[in-house]
Parts: C-alpha cells; sequence; structure tokens
C-alpha cells in the first residue's frame, strides 16, 4: 500500500469528534490509536480491542503522525 492510499485512511469531519483526525470516518480519533501505541500496546492487541480496525489503519496513523512532525523549525538568531 503506497504512503498515499494510507493516509487517504485519515479522515477530518467537522462534526465527529471535534473535527479531529480520525481513521476511516470511525470515531477513534489518530490520537488514541498513538496513545495506545504509546502506553505499550501490541499492535495485535488493538486490533483485537478493535475489530473494525485494520492493519493498515494502525500503519496510517503512524504515517500521519510522522508527516505532522516533517516541517522545519525556525529558531531566533
Amino acid at each position: 500500500m503506497t504512503t498515499e492510499n494510507l493516509l487517504q485512511r485519515i479522515t477530518v469531519e467537522p462534526g465527529k469528534c471535534g473535527g479531529r483526525p480520525c481513521v476511516r470516518g470511525l470515531r477513534i480519533r489518530v490520537q488514541d490509536v498513538l496513545g495506545m501505541l504509546a502506553e505499550g500496546m501490541e499492535t495485535k492487541e488493538i486490533l483485537e480491542d478493535y475489530p473494525y480496525l485494520e492493519q493498515a489503519d494502525i500503519r496510517a496513523v503512524l504515517m500521519y503522525a510522522a508527516r505532522q512532525f516533517d516541517h522545519p523549525v525556525l529558531q531566533a538568531a
């Protein structure tokens, strides 16, 4: 699956989850999946707890988060 295909799995809808990025229009936010991973949950555990998620969704969340931090940081001289 290409990067662009993965990123299409992340949706932002004004009336859903306060306009925060979600997985495939579902009411599970990118932030929720990142939090679970940060707490040490394995991908397998997440997929068992949320059977409507797919392996590619987890990859999409990570790709989306990585892209959010891919910008230059300017420092005052």
